[in-house]
């Protein structure tokens, strides 16, 4: 809607009242992406850090995470965590045929063999 500088304080304050479950998993999603939307690339990174330590098993926190990685210029963790949470979840199988593969290079992407 545009109005992520409004939007801000008001996940601010909720998270710092209280906010439990669901709620709060929504509402770090909310301040994380404003943050981005924002161009607070630190803030937001430190927004989901908070998060995934909340909810460890959230993938689309893991998944916003990786936006503001590549904003941060970390192109391959970035990468990397999109690899892994396509391949933890995907059902395609011409995806799961390479699996073993795509886990493999997934923290490799600059590495080359000779």
């Amino acid at each position: 809607m545009g109005k992520e500088s409004e939007a801000a304080p008001f996940y601010e304050t909720a998270i710092s009242n209280g906010l439990s479950g669901e709620e709060l998993r929504g509402a770090f999603l909310g301040l994380g992406s404003t943050y981005r939307c924002l161009g607070e690339y630190q803030k937001s990174l430190g927004t989901f850090d908070k998060a995934i330590k909340e909810f460890p098993s959230d993938r689309s926190l893991k998944t916003f995470r990786a936006l503001i990685l590549y904003n941060l210029g970390k192109f391959s963790s970035s990468v990397e965590e999109l690899l892994t949470q396509l391949i933890d979840t995907t059902s395609d199988e011409n995806i799961k045929a390479y699996e073993k593969a795509l886990r493999f290079y997934s923290d490799k992407l600059d590495q080359t063999w000779e």
